[in-house]
């Protein structure tokens, strides 16, 4: 499996949202995996799907779920001109504390694995354009990156997983019992998901390695091999993007955003913003400012 292996930095592009037609560099897509969920939403014409060996013809208005480390291929039927648009995103961090829902992502993880069930959904069982508004609003939000964007692009792909849900539910997967197969406790695979909800409290690496049932240097060779950084890099990250949102569209000085985001004192913050952005938290707020674009 490691020879097809497609790494994507979902720290840094955590949502993607584009469009594939012929002529399109990358298409057409040749067998890989993936640590990401991705999924296609057919806008024109028909494609031919492979996924773990099973194949399937798209038409207009379906919809295919690639769930993490699934091996698939995207190819043209019958050389059809086409049109389908994709999103990739990190379904772990899609949490929503408090929900009475399980996480999205131990949902779709049990239906992976339930073999009487298929992640192909017709046109016929979608509700009629949801799929293709909820698409365009998120390639429109990563494009504008505007005010409350992250929230909207969060928003966007719950409403639309929680509708493929519902489809499955109506084809009798049970949700209570499948998810008693499937294993609710913390991995290397679904870490992300607990460091993004607890970025503004203290965190310690060690204890992240132990709720992964792992030692903490196999914890930290695991995860740069997955995500492409270390574990303190990424929770650095995660936290100075919080930040940069905070002094774009908000007026909260730095001592508010740094307690709010996890960083010990201003100080920490300045330093760990000027790391990875070459400027102060202050010099970027105005400069951004000044120019919006950059």
């Amino acid at each position: 499996m490691g020879k097809l292996f497609e790494y994507i930095d979902t720290l840094s592009s955590p949502y993607e949202a584009f469009t594939v037609i012929p002529g399109y560099d990358g298409f057409p897509v040749h067998s890989h995996w993936h640590y990401y969920m991705e999924i296609i939403i057919l806008l024109e014409g028909h494609v031919t799907v492979v996924c773990d060996k099973d194949t399937y013809i798209l038409a207009p208005g379906d919809v295919f779920v690639f769930c993490p480390k699934s091996i698939h291929s995207i190819t043209t039927y019958n050389n059809e001109s086409f049109k389908y648009g994709v999103l990739k995103f990190d379904i772990g961090r899609l949490s929503v504390p408090g929900s009475v829902t399980p996480s999205l992502r131990l949902l779709f993880d049990a239906a992976a694995h339930t073999p009487s069930l298929s992640l192909h959904f017709t046109s016929e069982e979608l509700p009629d354009n949801r799929m293709t508004e909820l698409f365009f609003t998120c390639e429109e939000e990563i494009e504008n990156v505007d005010y409350g964007y992250d929230m909207v692009l969060h928003s966007s792909l719950c409403s639309l997983l929680i509708d493929l849900i519902r489809v499955l539910k109506k084809r009798g997967f049970n949700t209570d019992s499948a998810l008693a197969g499937v294993g609710s406790n913390t991995t290397i695979d679904t870490i992300t998901e607990y460091i993004d909800t607890h970025s503004s409290e203290h965190i310690v690496i060690s204890d992240l390695a132990d709720m992964c049932n792992m030692s903490y240097s196999y914890f930290a060779k695991s995860f740069k091999q997955i995500y492409g950084r270390s574990c303190k890099e990424y929770l650095e990250f995660i936290r100075i993007s919080k930040a940069e949102d905070l002094l774009l569209y908000t007026d909260f000085d730095l001592t508010y955003i740094s307690l709010e985001t996890g960083f010990s004192d201003c100080s920490h913050l300045i330093k760990t913003f000027k790391k990875w952005k070459g400027i102060t938290p202050k010099q970027y707020r105005l400069k951004r400012k000044v120019d919006p674009g950059l």
